[in-house]
């Protein structure tokens, strides 16, 4: 079990990783980060990125998509990948993990697979 300062720690090993975050989807608020890219304002992208999340949540829920989880959500951008994974576990509802990757770094399938790891090892 890793709390939120290992599980953003162990979601910046992941090759091409730019920045991880913890966010509050009612609020946007980031509930920590780490990130070591100077042109990226972490806390900005994850704010931001919580009205894509809470749309897409709701779009869900209008198609009468009941029962099915949202894995994540991807934003390609011509140099980076924004992925945002709700969680699922107890005391995770409400808050998604926000990862930013160099999409020349990066290997995308295998960063979804760290991060849905990392989710299922979380503890709040």
């Amino acid at each position: 079990m890793a709390g939120v300062e290992n599980a953003l720690k162990e979601a910046m090993t992941i090759e091409g990783a730019l920045g991880a975050a913890l966010v509050d989807i009612g609020s946007g608020m980031t509930l920590g980060s780490l990130g070591h890219a100077n042109d990226l304002d972490l806390t900005l992208a994850a704010a931001g990125s919580t009205d894509v999340v809470r749309a897409t949540l709701r779009a869900a829920e209008l198609q009468g998509r009941a029962g099915e989880t949202m894995e994540d959500i991807l934003t390609t951008l011509t140099r980076q990948y924004h992925l945002a994974r709700p969680l699922t576990g107890p005391g995770g509802q409400g808050l998604f993990l926000y990862l930013v990757l160099d999409r020349a770094r990066a290997n995308l399938a295998m960063a979804r697979h760290h991060i849905q790891r990392i989710e299922g090892e979380l503890t709040i």
